[in-house]
């Protein structure tokens, strides 16, 4: 059996792209890790790395993913105000993505941290199950736990008519907040 040779430096990070480019679905550290022959804190080491040459890669609750929009695509963009208990994560979630929209990430305003934010990306009810089973197998909560269930989301579509159907959905839910 033949030892696989550690994917250096420059040529390691050309190829994390590479597959981050190529690929349709997110890529876990630890599987770039295998890929490369390195361990997965390298692989993180280099993501940074790759981000601070503007690379647009963001980390999911499933992995990494290269961000770029395809060319001509028009996408609508909203930050809505929520609260709910945490109980009602996975039905909030699953509201967002059976109306055709995308949950971009989560933010809060901690007293003592300020803005705090994590990148969810669930567009897919298949996303949100793997989301919630992570954070029970896990014993995590959620970051809204910090402040009585008052969040934010930036959430994303195709069309604003998906967004406002959201927020009917979600305004009906008693989970949208109104100013």
């Amino acid at each position: 059996m033949t030892e696989q040779k550690k994917i250096l430096g420059e040529e390691r990070r050309t190829l994390i792209l590479k597959l981050l480019k190529e690929s349709a679905s997110p890529l876990t550290g630890s599987d770039l890790a295998a890929r490369t022959n390195v361990s997965r804190q390298v692989i993180v080491g280099d993501i940074t790395l790759l981000k601070a040459k503007n690379e647009p890669i963001i980390a999911t609750s499933q992995g990494y993913m290269y961000f770029s929009q395809a060319p001509g695509a028009h996408v609508f963009e909203k930050t809505i105000a929520c609260r709910h208990n945490p109980e009602d994560t996975e039905k909030e979630l699953y509201i967002f993505v059976d109306n055709g929209v995308t949950v971009k990430d989560v933010r809060i305003e901690h007293a003592v941290y300020g803005d705090l934010t994590a990148s969810i990306m669930v567009s897919n009810r298949q996303e949100v199950k793997q989301f919630i089973e992570r954070i029970r197998s896990n014993k995590a909560a959620f970051l809204s736990e910090l402040t009585d269930g008052i969040h934010l989301h930036t959430i994303s579509a195709s069309s604003e008519e998906a967004i406002t159907r959201t927020e009917a959905a979600m305004k009906e839910a008693g989970f949208l907040m109104e100013f």
